[in-house]
């Protein structure tokens, strides 16, 4: 049965697990799922700002890209095998992807107390790639249960806004916070903070009603709803905005990593005593990175831009019908990347990863709202929980392309612009094919002659 946790209680008169109903004190399930989200959005930046004072990118990208692309190639196993094999299972069984978000919470906890240890060795490497197949296993159950959490489905869109605007402001806080930690401790404190962040995540996750996404399989009518010309071009065009948030990610993660300091050179002898430093094996020329305020600058505009798009994007969609919704974010990420590419240094990285971020939030806004439009009788935790992974995979193959080659920042910002145009174009002409094949039906339909 469809609907929501209240509606099915009402209905029948016990819960999903068969224990009769007993009114839930204080936070309503939605708002329980908000402050788990809450909790482990704001972790997440914190660690992610103890990875960036750490060995993690201090460390010469050379040595490290081989490393992370195998890690990377990790994390889609997880999707490959969860999407079409054990999701289906996982939907069904009552508390299946409450039980995820638990085990993904759990895991983050273990691996931040490992990085205690092990933020100056090469540890943090596996275990911060293991905390990313965690964060993005959490994001997959987690849009699997906002629709089961909601008071109905008219409101699915609204939550999943909320939600995303509860992931900016508490990613700003959390880097914030880590940022203060790292500053004033080092990045093993923040570590510490993060373990015990991801701790509260995981309290709060017990509270959460054990409810079964979908208890059948998909029906052909679902799947034909779900496989629809318009959901299928807006999916391509969302994975496209995931794909290029993970390839910025990395193209400006190695661009702003730390650097070691070289020996001074500018005294008199200089010469010999490099030339006998040389010799011996000592770094005379060091490893230069980019300060860590311009890494802290380009994070807190992707953060900012994140922010307004979620503050936006229920703004247009009152007058602004989905299609081209998406058709603007594809548009805002080639310019955002146009003007990158020109603009270079500093001030081009913001620019991009601004652009792309607000793109990203308006364009995940709108998917949602489509396909609760254009699949009103679809399982709708099911059907998310199965897209976000496909974007999921679509994240991790955008972010390969920086990893396993070293591109310059003005290339890759050109190359995110080509591929928004490409995307462009793609969605401009497929929405003209629907539009074509529409007014065919229907003038066949009347009888009308071709």
């Amino acid at each position: 049965m469809s609907g929501s946790y209240h509606e099915r209680v009402a209905h029948d008169g016990v819960s999903d697990w068969g224990q009769p109903p007993r009114p839930a004190p204080g936070f309503s399930p939605f708002q329980r799922l908000a402050r788990v989200h809450a909790a482990a959005t704001s972790t997440d930046a914190v660690i992610a700002v103890a990875l960036a004072g750490s060995i993690f990118f201090s460390i010469s990208p050379d040595a490290a890209r081989d490393r992370i692309a195998l890690y990377l190639a990790l994390t889609m196993a997880p999707f490959a095998l969860v999407t079409p094999l054990i999701g289906p299972i996982i939907d069904r069984m009552p508390g299946g992807r409450r039980a995820m978000i638990l085990v993904t919470n759990v895991g983050r906890l273990v691996v931040a107390l490992l990085m205690i240890r092990h933020i100056d060795t090469l540890w943090l490497f596996p275990e911060a790639f293991a905390l990313l197949v965690l964060q993005k296993s959490y994001a997959v159950a987690k849009s699997a249960v906002v629709p089961r959490y909601v008071p109905s489905e008219s409101n699915l869109v609204q939550a999943n806004s909320r939600l995303a605007l509860i992931s900016a402001v508490m990613s700003l806080l959390g880097a914030g916070v880590g940022a203060a930690l790292v500053f004033l401790g080092s990045p093993a404190v923040a570590a510490g903070v993060a373990t015990a962040g991801y701790g509260v995540a995981t309290a709060i996750t017990l509270q959460l009603p054990r409810i079964p996404v979908a208890r059948n399989k998909a029906t052909s009518t679902e799947r034909s709803a779900l496989r629809a010309s318009t959901i299928l071009l807006s999916a391509s065009a969302m994975a496209v905005m995931r794909g290029a948030v993970g390839f910025v990610t990395f193209l400006l993660a190695f661009e702003l990593r730390g650097g070691e300091e070289g020996l001074d050179v500018s005294q008199q002898g200089a010469a010999l005593g490099g030339a006998v430093a040389a010799e011996r094996g000592i770094d005379i020329v060091g490893d230069p990175g980019a300060p860590a305020w311009q890494y802290a600058v380009v994070v807190a505009v992707a953060g900012l831009s994140a922010f307004t798009g979620v503050q936006v994007a229920p703004i247009l969609r009152r007058s602004v019908v989905e299609e081209l919704m998406l058709l603007g974010a594809l548009g805002l990420g080639l310019v955002a990347a146009v003007l990158g590419s020109m603009t270079g240094g500093l001030m081009g990285m913001a620019l991009l990863s601004g652009g792309v971020a607000l793109a990203a939030a308006v364009a995940r806004l709108a998917f949602d709202s489509l396909v609760q439009r254009d699949a009103p009788d679809a399982n709708h935790g099911r059907s998310f929980a199965r897209f976000e992974a496909r974007f999921q995979v679509a994240w991790v193959v955008g972010a390969f392309i920086p990893v396993i080659l070293p591109i310059p920042v003005r290339l890759g910002s050109g190359f995110v612009a080509a591929l928004a145009a490409f995307a462009v174009v793609s969605f401009i002409v497929g929405r003209r094919r629907i539009a074509v094949r529409g007014n065919l039906r229907r003038r066949g339909d009347r009888g009308d002659d071709p």
